[in-house]
């Protein structure tokens, strides 16, 4: 019975104070081979809070460091069309009871509205335009007529039914569904002026091509171009719509830009390649158009700043052309489909299933997304699924700003730990040891600077200063004065250790030896020093990026577009994102949150296992 209650003690001792090590060592010979170090490690590493910090923080350093290679940072970038979208990944997600059963399909800015074989309207992805208007939202009137066609624009949708009405829905504060005094005669009369074959949707206007050649627009005529010269009135084949102009095709083969605006115009500059071209189809981007002649070859003009000029070599003459805002998907005579352009979404990586000559029924383009549809009614997409994070006021990547903002806010940080370091060590390692009128004048010093209220005077330094010098230079500036004015903690905590230190033996050892004093106090009392000063420098270093997240966040920091986790919550200054864009200071509160914490965490860890006692009290 003794033996068992021995065996069990011993047992119990073993996991208690050696943990689960499998090898068996007697006691006395683990505290002859335990080093202080390796008592320290145990100690800071026995620790579930420290586990847990350094798996956070780790997690979230690789995350800021390798993050940026595949989120890249355009500080140029802004786009009005996807303006505060909350987080999603459904912006092509076609309903289950769509498929297999699609009669039409229109991609619009950010969302889908599709036909089905019953006559039924679905919509899908991001459907809001505003707080109160909702593409989602179909007029009662709308769902029970025969739709024929329909088209999505930037803000609204039009339809039209087997009757010649026309059904406006969405945004129509802006004349969307304001119809033209021409159109509502044609309308009524619903001859053969009416006979609509082509419906078009835009940036707040909208168009339609009748089969006798007319050419209908309506809309906001303060950001479009939807005049028509009457010339051209009666041969009009198609039309294609960028964000605030239109070309059109006319019946004779030749393209025309057939507006008022054409003086200085980019569209009207009709490429001399086309004059003795007969061309076959047109389509459109927001800042370009193409051309499709004949022999299937492509020409594109316009204001191209995303590769659409760029066009590729195809296999075959191109049927059928496509554009979305950035890019043009073509739909080739042998069944292989090509996309070009701006890929920054993937809008122009067809899929395999697609693009080696499939059996594709219809083809589809919107903004920033492509639909497929195949023979067998299955639906392949391609493009813009949505943002895990959402987009900011001026339509950026919130994930992407918050990875780059993030690396900078943890550079930031770390400099300005290393140089008040620096400066402390120097300082701290003079005073403790030599001293005398030294000690005084640093201590002084460090009174002085430590006296000085941080964030106003950090505040002043870079109004006064940091409006001379672009983004870049302010960040070194904000490191600078970090460090300089953070120095005086770790001065006086160096000073404090150095004077305990220089009276014991192994000093005095080496004063003997007739080591220079230099090398005592940096090679020698230091590294006895080092593990505290590791301590100290851990907890600077959150210190230090909540010191620069809020200069930042009031202003005073790096400036916007170079992102910081400090400039992104600047919009929780707004009570209208606070309560309805949460996720633009949400998320980059929680990971910086989660980031300081896990930072405090393991400086706490390093302090006790550095010294045991501080548990004790």
């Amino acid at each position: 019975m003794k033996n068992k209650k021995g065996f069990f003690l011993a047992r119990w001792f073993k996991r208690a104070f050696m943990g689960n090590d499998h090898e068996v060592r007697d006691i006395m010979a683990e505290e002859q081979v335990q080093t202080p170090f390796r008592t320290m490690v145990r100690n800071f590493l026995g620790k579930r809070t420290v586990r847990v910090g350094i798996f956070g923080f780790v997690i979230i350093f690789l995350f800021v460091l390798i993050g940026p290679r595949y989120w890249v940072l355009d500080l140029s970038e802004q786009d009005s069309t996807l303006v505060n979208l909350p987080p999603s990944q459904d912006m092509m997600n076609v309903p289950s009871e769509l498929r297999g059963k699609i009669v039409d399909i229109a991609a619009g800015r950010t969302y889908g509205v599709g036909l089905d074989t019953d006559g039924h309207l679905h919509t899908w992805g991001y459907t809001r335009i505003t707080d109160k208007i909702n593409i989602a939202d179909i007029p009662e009137e709308v769902q029970k007529a025969d739709l024929t066609m329909f088209a999505a624009g930037d803000d609204h949708v039009v339809a039209l039914d087997a009757d010649g009405q026309l059904y406006v829905w969405g945004n129509t504060r802006l004349q969307q569904g304001n119809f033209s005094s021409e159109m509502k005669k044609a309308m009524k009369a619903k001859d053969e002026t009416w006979d609509i074959i082509q419906l078009e949707a835009s940036n707040q206007f909208s168009a339609a091509v009748s089969s006798d050649g007319t050419l209908y627009l309506w809309g906001n005529s303060n950001v479009a171009d939807i005049k028509l010269r009457k010339q051209y009135q009666g041969n009009i084949a198609k039309v294609a719509l960028t964000s605030n102009e239109y070309i059109c095709l006319l019946k004779d083969g030749t393209v025309a830009y057939t507006g008022y605006k054409d003086k200085g115009s980019a569209f009207a500059a009709i490429p001399a390649s086309l004059q003795d071209e007969k061309v076959k189809d047109i389509a459109s981007t927001s800042t370009t158009v193409a051309a499709v002649t004949e022999d299937g070859r492509v020409i594109v003009w316009g204001n191209a700043k995303n590769n659409e000029r760029d066009v590729p070599a195809f296999s075959s003459p191109v049927s059928k052309l496509y554009g979305g805002r950035f890019h043009y998907t073509a739909l080739l005579e042998d069944g292989t489909v090509v996309s070009w352009g701006a890929n920054k979404y993937h809008q122009c990586d067809v899929p395999a299933s697609v693009a080696h000559g499939a059996d594709i029924r219809a083809i589809y383009t919107g903004n920033f997304q492509n639909y497929a549809v195949m023979s067998d009614g299955s639906v392949q997409t391609w493009g813009l699924k949505g943002f895990v994070l959402g987009t900011d006021g001026l339509g950026r990547d919130l994930l992407t700003r918050i990875v780059n903002g993030g690396r900078v806010t943890m550079t930031v940080g770390a400099i300005s730990v290393i140089i008040a370091t620096i400066i402390g060590v120097v300082l701290g390692g003079i005073s403790g040891y030599f001293g005398g009128k030294a000690d005084l004048l640093i201590m002084r010093i460090a009174e002085i600077v430590g006296g000085l209220p941080f964030i106003p005077f950090a505040m002043i330094l870079s109004a006064v200063i940091g409006s001379r010098l672009d983004p870049t230079q302010k960040m070194y500036l904000i490191m600078v004065v970090l460090g300089v004015l953070s120095w005086t903690g770790t001065c006086r905590l160096v000073r404090a250790q150095i004077l305990a230190q220089r009276e014991m033996e192994y000093v005095t050892a080496a004063k003997a030896m007739g080591i220079k004093e230099r090398t005592i106090v940096f090679r020698h009392i230091l590294p006895n020093v080092i593990s505290i000063l590791l301590v100290s420098m851990t907890l600077d270093f959150a210190t230090c990026m909540l010191t620069e997240s809020s200069l930042s966040y009031l202003g005073f920091g790096i400036p916007l577009p170079t992102p910081t986790w400090g400039n992104l919550l600047t919009g929780a200054n707004n009570s209208i994102v606070i309560q309805q864009y949460w996720w633009q200071w949400v998320f980059p509160a929680t990971i910086f949150g989660i980031c300081t914490i896990c930072i405090n965490m393991i400086g706490d860890g390093l302090r006790d296992a550095v010294d045991p006692k501080s548990a004790e009290r």
